[in-house]
Parts: structure tokens; sequence; C-alpha cells
């Protein structure tokens, strides 16, 4: 019985060894760079034309007149760097603005 709770203590020691009072901080920092991100989209996306233009052709016009918003995203939320996460991100931001666009024209249910 001694010798379990010998090798539980360690390991219960290291259960939170991973989670710095940072992580907090970090993640808030994330969704303030989602929501600028979002709300670049939403007023981009939604500018005139949006009912005659196409619509990917406007989606990747938001998605470009949002990529300072876009980059920061990427700049908190990828930091080690890997391009294979920026390219999701940057995906990520066209499909949300398809889909900002389709709402605007009723095209889709949410």
């Amino acid at each position: 019985m001694h010798a379990l709770v010998l090798l539980v203590l360690p390991l219960g020691a290291c259960a939170g060894a991973y989670h710095t009072s940072s992580d907090g901080r970090l993640q808030a920092r994330i969704n303030d760079a989602y929501k600028a991100r979002d709300e670049c989209l939403a007023s981009s996306a939604s500018a005139e034309g949006a009912a005659t233009a196409d619509v990917v052709l406007l989606a990747g016009a938001a998605a470009m007149a949002c990529t300072a918003e876009t980059d920061k995203l990427i700049e908190v939320s990828n930091r080690d760097g890997d391009p294979r996460v920026a390219n999701r991100i940057r995906q990520d931001s066209e499909f949300r603005a398809r889909g900002i666009v389709l709402r605007a024209r009723g095209q889709t249910s949410s």
C-alpha cells in the first residue's frame, strides 16, 4: 500500500505541470483575434454588390480585405509557425466569408 501511494504522488504532481497562468491570457488573445477577424469578414462580405457579385469572388475579396486580422489570428494561435496551420486559418477565413455572403442572400440557414 505504501508503494502505491509513492507512485500516485509523483503522477499527481504532473497533472498541472503543463498548464500555466499564461494559458488563460493566450486563450483570451486567440478569442479576441477570432472575434476581430470574424467582425472584419462580416463587414467586408456584406459590402455593396453582395446581391450581384459571385459568391466565391466576394468571399475572396472579403478575406483579402481582412488579411491583417487573419495574420494576427495566425500569429497568436500558431505559435510554432506551422505553415499548414496558417494555411488552414486562411482557408477558414474564406469559408466563413462565403457563409456570411450566402446568409446575407438568404441562401443558407443558421
